[in-house]
């Protein structure tokens, strides 16, 4: 039936409960002592073993195998008996054929552990996430090979707790993982893995004196992403320096008429009657001398609101004013929205398609809830834009052209016309 089967007696073949039972017993051969050597064929006793193998016709097989429990007639042997284990097909304290593990062994490795338990029992041989899990982590690791290419870099645990990554950088792989970023530690492993021929490293010192110690013909160059991270540095480092003409980047708007007494400042509402009435008492409290935990038990208030009543120089300073509207991505193509608009495309859906082919990303309805204000005959809603940070200034330099999209584009236009500086700085940051 099966060639593993082929160093044994098999009795009896029978189907019981849809699973295909095997009755086999082992041949009289002479068998050596795992400890010794030598061989035996004295039988001390006879077990029998049940095996799980591979299924057959879609059956799952169990084979019930009767071995020998045999002599150990050495004198210098320490082992008086042993058990006769029959090549390709029993393993010491297996319950399953070579066979049927190395094919559990392997759906661990390629499909983990739930994907591996489902093609398991496609293939009849049922088993739960964790066990075949558990078969993975038993597989003996491959012995790691020195890497020509050697990627160092550390990497934080938690707090100022950091630990040491080793990478193969041809095949993308770890090799070692240590706590702690000590040069010493891997200037050892480099010297007891010598053949290390290039080390891509980040700008630690720490790690540059440890390869120059343990591999000193090996080269050592910078990774394409600690290059990238400090080419961004520099260049934030740079825009903060000309913190100044970051406001260029703003587009200049049109100077509008001063504007009357806000609503904020002249109308009435409880809350504002409510704010004038608690600073008129916390301040007469507060003249009399007493604590805040004092006046604040009086009024039954909390001390923290008390406190801020009492710091505040007028009552307009503890009412709540409503923040002003964040600027989004759609910002940019508002007075294109408004120009089409009178125009006369008054169809959302079409101008949602004119922006997204000038760069736009955003959903449908946000375009929809913009336009809403002119359909009732009122001005778009427009926040004042705040200047770019260094940091933002940074990304838009260090970014590929065409992949920046309007808004970032036109801003860094003219801000690279209004600063020289940053317009060098630019130039040398752009790919040859």
């Amino acid at each position: 039936m099966s060639p593993h089967l082929d160093a044994v007696r098999v009795e009896r073949v029978w189907v019981a409960g849809g699973v295909v039972r095997i009755a086999a017993c082992t041949r009289e051969l002479t068998v050596a002592c795992p400890d010794c050597g030598r061989g035996s064929a004295r039988v001390h006793s006879r077990y029998c073993r049940a095996l799980a193998d591979v299924a057959v016709g879609g059956r799952p097989v169990l084979i019930e195998l009767s071995v020998r429990r045999l002599f150990c007639d050495s004198p210098s042997c320490g082992r008086r008996t042993f058990a006769e284990q029959v090549e390709g097909l029993t393993v010491r304290y297996q319950r399953r054929s070579p066979l049927l593990q190395h094919l559990v062994e392997m759906a661990g490795v390629l499909l983990a552990g739930r994907g591996g338990a489902r093609l398991l029992q496609i293939l009849n041989v049922p088993l739960s996430r964790t066990s075949v899990l558990f078969h993975l982590m038993r597989l003996p690791l491959p012995p790691a090979a020195t890497p020509r290419v050697l990627g160092v870099d550390d990497f934080a645990l938690y707090a100022d707790v950091y630990g040491t990554l080793l990478v193969d950088a041809d095949t993308r792989l770890p090799i070692e993982l240590w706590a702690g970023r000590d040069a010493e530690q891997l200037a050892a492993w480099l010297r007891t893995h010598p053949g290390v021929e290039v080390v891509c490293r980040d700008g630690s010192l720490v790690y540059r004196q440890a390869i120059t110690d343990g591999a000193p013909d090996a080269v050592q160059v910078s990774d394409r992403f600690h290059l990238w991270q400090g080419l961004s540095k520099r260049v934030s480092d740079i825009a903060a320096a000309h913190r100044g003409c970051l406001s260029a980047a703003i587009p200049e708007s049109e100077p509008a008429s001063p504007p009357s007494a806000e609503p904020f400042e002249t109308a009435d509402s409880p809350a504002r009657r409510h704010a004038k009435r608690l600073f008129e008492a916390v301040h007469a409290a507060s003249h009399s001398g007493r604590s805040l935990n004092a006046i604040a038990r009086e009024l039954g208030l909390n001390r923290r609101t008390v406190a801020k009543y009492a710091r505040a120089t007028s009552w307009q300073d503890c009412v709540r004013r409503t923040p002003p509207r964040r600027p989004t991505s759609l910002d940019p193509y508002l007075e294109h929205l408004r120009q089409r608009w009178e125009e006369g495309e008054h169809t959302a859906m079409v101008l949602h398609q004119e922006i997204v082919a000038k760069g736009y990303g955003g959903h449908y309805q946000r375009v929809k809830m913009a336009i809403a204000p002119l359909r009732r005959g009122l001005p778009i809603d427009t926040p004042r834009e705040r200047p770019p940070s260094p940091r933002q200034v940074a990304r838009w330099i260090t970014t590929t052209p065409s992949r920046r999209s309007l808004h970032p584009t036109e801003a860094l236009r003219r801000l690279l016309e209004h600063c020289p500086e940053l317009d060098r700085t630019h130039d040398l940051s752009l790919p040859s």
